[in-house]
């Protein structure tokens, strides 16, 4: 069996101008995720999918470029016809889908995953951070009756994918046309690990963590 992790990259993206090679930790923020996926157990090969083959100079060099039609750029694009258009050309059994706006995704939250979805257990898994508190949709309450309101701690969560990673069987996709399958794994992730950047305010926040926990380190190591 065959296990491939795509990272779909666009250079250009909107709302945050050249946001996946912006520095955070001394690295670009498309290399942080590159290099946990290189790490992880199980998986066979990591591709970068990006029009541009510059995207080379910002990640690790284990990590391999696929070039992508720069027609799939286009803010019009959905991811749907990006992932088709890459499985359509890399063959595998299960795929690792990852995006660079989760840098601080760790190795073992993935190979936890993908070991679950691999034993046969499940058909797809994907990191979601649960809440568990009083939540409304079209104005009206979606977890709890407003009639018999219970303890927090009594609730059932409700889960929020970060986007940080699915993985899937190539038939959950190719067949389904879906990125979750009907049996899923969730990968609870929280803190670091759930933060998405899309905005500046993501990528302040993040750089803010990253400088937290280093000096956290820094001082664990003077004591």
């Amino acid at each position: 069996m065959k296990t491939v992790a795509l990272i779909p990259i666009k250079l250009n993206s909107q709302r945050l101008p050249h946001k996946n090679i912006l520095p955070i930790g001394g690295h670009p923020l498309c290399w942080h995720i590159c290099n946990s996926l290189n790490q992880v157990q199980g998986i066979d090969e990591v591709y970068v999918y990006c029009s541009d083959e510059v995207v080379v100079e910002y990640i690790p060099k284990e990590t391999k470029f696929l070039k992508r039609d720069k027609r799939l750029d286009e803010d019009c694009v959905k991811g749907f016809e990006i992932y088709n258009q890459f499985i359509g050309t890399i063959d595998a059994d299960f795929y690792v889908l990852a995006h660079t706006t989760s840098p601080f995704i760790h190795k073992n939250t993935v190979e936890k995953a993908l070991r679950a979805v691999l034993e046969g257990s499940y058909d797809s898994a994907f990191s979601a951070e649960r809440i568990q508190t009083f939540a409304w949709y079209q104005n009206k309450p979606i977890n709890y009756d407003i009639n018999d309101v219970p303890r927090t701690q009594d609730m059932e969560p409700i889960w929020v994918e970060t986007s940080g990673f699915y993985i899937f069987k190539k038939e959950i996709f190719t067949v389904e046309h879906r990125r979750i399958g009907h049996k899923p794994y969730i990968a609870e992730v929280s803190g670091i690990e759930a933060i998405d950047i899309d905005e500046q305010k993501d990528f302040d926040l993040a750089e803010q963590l990253w400088n937290a926990q280093k000096a956290m380190r820094g001082h664990e190591d003077d004591e």
